[in-house]
């Protein structure tokens, strides 16, 4: 199943388009709406004030409510733009933003409004796909959960099992313990005050794949199915597997993970790998940290370059941003996983 996602941040709509759904699949637009309002601005001091309904148009591949197998293209209008907030910086690109990449890349015929196609708007429509993707690895007894692990040094729990991250997916800030996420939410607040950002991460745990899928080989390995849908997410810059970056402080001792048996079946006593070995799954749950960068749209002053003279200059932003991604990247995140697994049964 294949997906391009298409459409501008402040353009009349955003979308994308399924090849390879499978026939019959009887498509629940009710969660996707679901999935969108987790995903949703607009509803507090701790995102943008842009607030759309995300409504998804179903244009295509359905019929009598199931998938038919023929190209499934799905719609979202969008309706809250400014436009005006963006005329200053249209050749004052924002440092670490897309926007000089973009100009060069379209030698200059950017659409520059809201970041156009790099705008995190269009992160919309993968969570539109990304159900799409859930709901097939549902019938295969998978499951994709998600949380914030951290922002800006604050940690929050770990889960214990994939029905205890399922749980948190209700939450309107979704968080193993809710102190700690107040601090968290305290943090974005301050950061708001000051005319800044921040990061954090998110941590992904999907459940269910058997063992033996995905290829040691380029392409095809898990982690690197997984990574090349991960790092299509906006802010997405660093992925790590299983205890990731912390196996460079370990021995092989506490570092491997040793294989038992459980009701019949082979596993293994402790998680470390991530649920990969050699590139292919192991029939635990795969496991991974997304880490995303703060926001490059903050109102205090930097330094950037005027493309139009080629003279160094200052900006500062005005318009409406996220403090920060994090807390609404949780589904995003989530729905690239779904995308991936569903990859890798396919393979």
């Amino acid at each position: 199943m294949r997906h391009v996602i298409f459409g501008e941040s402040h353009g009349s709509a955003i979308g994308v388009t399924l090849e390879g759904v499978p026939a019959g699949l009887e498509l629940d637009l009710e969660e996707m709406q679901r999935q969108l309002a987790r995903r949703a601005g607009g509803h507090s001091a701790l995102s943008t004030a842009r607030k759309e309904a995300d409504r998804v148009e179903v244009l295509s591949g359905v019929f009598d409510g199931k998938t038919t197998g023929t190209p499934l293209c799905l719609v979202i209008r969008n309706s809250d733009q400014h436009s005006g907030d963006y005329e200053s910086i249209r050749y004052t690109p924002r440092p670490s933003h897309g926007d000089y990449a973009g100009f060069i890349k379209s030698r200059g015929c950017i659409d520059y409004r809201g970041g156009g196609h790099f705008s995190g708007r269009l992160t919309a429509p993968l969570v539109a796909a990304g159900t799409v993707a859930r709901q097939l690895l549902r019938q295969r007894g998978v499951t994709v959960s998600a949380h914030i692990s951290s922002i800006y040094g604050i940690r929050d729990a770990s889960p214990q099992s994939a029905a205890e991250l399922l749980s948190v997916a209700d939450k309107d800030f979704p968080v193993l313990d809710d102190e700690r996420g107040r601090e968290m939410q305290q943090a974005i607040l301050d950061a708001r005050k000051e005319g800044d950002s921040v990061g954090g991460a998110v941590e992904c745990l999907v459940d269910g794949l058997p063992a033996g899928l995905g290829a040691p080989d380029f392409g095809c390995n898990v982690e690197g199915v997984f990574s090349q849908h991960l790092f299509a997410v906006p802010g997405v810059k660093a992925v790590e597997f299983g205890a990731g970056v912390a196996f460079a402080l370990m021995r092989g001792s506490e570092a491997n993970d040793p294989f038992v048996v459980e009701d019949g079946q082979v596993r293994t006593e402790t998680n470390n790998a991530g649920g990969v070995n050699g590139g292919i799954t192991n029939g635990m749950p795969v496991t991974f940290e997304v880490t995303l960068r703060p926001t490059p749209s903050i109102a205090l002053p930097q330094r950037t370059v005027d493309l139009r003279t080629g003279e160094e200059t200052e900006i500062e932003i005005r318009g409406r941003h996220d403090p920060c991604i994090v807390h609404r990247a949780v589904p995003v995140i989530e729905a690239a996983a779904a995308l991936a697994a569903w990859e890798l049964l396919g393979q």
